[in-house]
Parts: structure tokens; sequence; C-alpha cells
């Protein structure tokens, strides 16, 4: 069977995930587990850029509006964050957003809103970015 890409990497960022779940349970607004998981990223020496603005083209020009994905990890990993009841589609294609925006092809979508465990997804970009 072949290894997924990035294995040991997400492993660790969801290590992260689970201490923050674990110690903060679910209940709280996203910014309260944005801040945590920075702490607890920087706690694991997991190296990441937070809101960090993606810069977005259109046909070659570059476009003022941007995208900030949660967290980039490893320079080779999006996390997503939410805390809602349960993922849904829109969430899944907010993240292939950030997938496509970049070169990054693997992301982790993490929802601490949901009881009574911790709830993620890994997703892949299969898709390749046209050259420009």
């Amino acid at each position: 069977m072949e290894q997924f890409k990035h294995k040991d990497e997400t492993y660790k960022i969801l290590g992260a995930c689970f201490e923050v779940y674990n110690e903060k349970g679910c209940g709280f607004l996203e910014p309260v587990y944005q801040e945590c998981l920075e702490l607890e990223l920087g706690f694991q020496n997991i190296p990441f850029r937070s809101q960090t603005p993606l810069k977005l083209n259109y046909k070659g020009r570059p476009l003022k509006h941007t995208y900030e994905p949660d967290f980039i990890c490893f320079e080779n990993i999006v996390v997503e964050i939410k805390a809602v009841r349960e993922l849904c589609d829109d969430h899944r294609a907010q993240l292939l957003n950030y997938l496509n925006a970049t070169d990054i092809e693997v992301g982790l979508l993490v929802n601490f809103g949901h009881f009574p465990k911790l709830e993620y997804e890994r997703i892949v970009n299969t898709k390749k970015k046209p050259q420009q």
C-alpha cells in the first residue's frame, strides 16, 4: 500500500489539534481555538504561519482580494479550522480553494465544535495548477 504524502507531518499537526480539543473541549468560538492551536503548535515545535494572506491571480493578473487560511504548517500543509456542529461541503470547498490558490497539495480540515470528539478530514488536491 502506498504511503500518503506528508504522513508524519499531518500526524504531528493532528496530535496538536487533539491536545487543544482535550484541553478546551467544544463550545468555544473559532478564534479561541485559533489562538490555542498557535500556542500548541509552538509548544510542539511544529513550524507554521498563521492567517498569512495568499495572493490570487486571474489570467496572470494579481487580484486585490486574498485568501487567508488559518495555518500553513511545515510549508506544505494547509490547516483550516472550524468550530461548528459538523463539517459540510462548503468547508471542504473552502479548503480546496486554498489548495488551488497555492502549490500545496495536502490540507487538513479540523472541527473543534463537534461533540463528543474532534472531527477532521485530510484532503489532497490532485488538480495540477496550470503554468502561467
